[in-house]
């Protein structure tokens, strides 16, 4: 497997526990926390979708889907649009209100421009340098397992807010 059939299909399976988290839900069930101060499925997944959204942008060195398709201005959120959800309080978790329609919207034009830009990459590009704010510096590679390995505790986290609010009908 080469290492963009790889990516895409890593990215493919976020995509799929996505869906699977979000499906059939409605915006109110999307908003309801288990208990008291936790994150509802509708931030998760706000908030995973923003992230590979922000960090892709950045390394393709192209505008964000959020703002360049509009997103910002249909979730219309009280944050700023660079906002990703990093330090987010319980407030500003509850702010987090849409629809299943655009959650997975926005979450697969995020998964749309990704696979166009990791479709672009081969096995020499991961070297590159992405963030030289860290030490050692991030590349390429190590920014896209990063935004995997959260992207995937995300949904996971989000499936299990699901179940949680299932089982309590």
């Amino acid at each position: 497997m080469d290492t963009t059939a790889l990516l895409a299909d890593a990215f493919e399976r976020v995509r799929e526990a996505v869906h699977e988290a979000v499906e059939g839900l409605s915006e109110d069930e999307l908003a309801a926390r288990p208990e008291e101060g936790a994150n509802t499925v509708a931030w998760l997944v706000w908030h995973l979708a923003r992230v590979q959204d922000d960090h892709l942008a950045d390394a393709a060195g192209r505008e964000q889907v959020w703002t360049s398709e509009g997103w910002a201005g249909r979730f219309g959120l009280p944050f700023p649009d660079t906002a990703t959800g990093y330090g987010h309080s319980a407030g500003d978790v509850a702010a987090v209100r849409a629809p299943a329609s655009d959650l997975l919207g926005y979450a697969d034009a995020v998964h749309a421009r990704t696979l166009d830009y990791v479709r672009t990459l081969d096995a020499g590009d991961l070297d590159r340098v992405v963030d030289e704010g860290w030490d050692p510096p991030v590349t390429l590679g190590v920014r896209l397992v990063s935004v995997l390995a959260d992207d995937l505790q995300h949904a996971g986290q989000a499936a299990y807010v699901r179940g949680l609010l299932e089982r309590r009908g």
